[in-house]
């Protein structure tokens, strides 16, 4: 079962880390779009891309990965590699929630430069980068 649980959590991740790295993009073009007809265009792909693809990958994820925490709690519960990964993951998370918050200012209409957007399309790589380190090496 646990490996199942394991394949689960990676496809749901995939398509999470997907609508992460795609929404700020998406960001990026509707503030430097300057027609209305084309931020009202990418305000419709961020929502879809939001609540259809980023929460629902989000809460599998993250129930599939809670889920083999604990059936492996022995395992992992005094693992300074583990914890990190965790805190890492809250980051994520973090990130997550921040796209909404940006992608409902956009909707009102308030705008950002671009290059904010593109600094913050590149947080979720790192932090991607190191938890696959992590959870790979197992370094501590």
């Amino acid at each position: 079962m646990y490996l199942w649980f394991k394949a689960i959590h990676i496809i749901a991740l995939i398509a999470w880390f997907a609508g992460i790295f795609y929404i700020w993009r998406l960001f990026v073009y509707h503030v430097e779009a300057t027609s209305d007809e084309v931020k009202s265009t990418l305000a419709v792909m961020e929502r879809k891309l939001y609540k259809i693809i980023m929460v629902p990958a989000m809460i599998v994820t993250l129930i599939f990965g809670f889920a083999m925490l604990y059936l492996q709690w022995n395992a992992y519960a005094y693992t300074i590699w583990m914890w990190l990964k965790i805190f890492l993951v809250f980051l994520v998370v973090g990130q997550h929630h921040m796209a909404n918050f940006y992608r409902k200012k956009l909707l009102e209409g308030v705008t950002y430069p671009s290059k904010k957007f593109r600094i913050l399309n590149e947080v979720p790589t790192l932090l991607m980068i190191v938890i696959v380190i992590l959870v790979v090496l197992k370094p501590f």
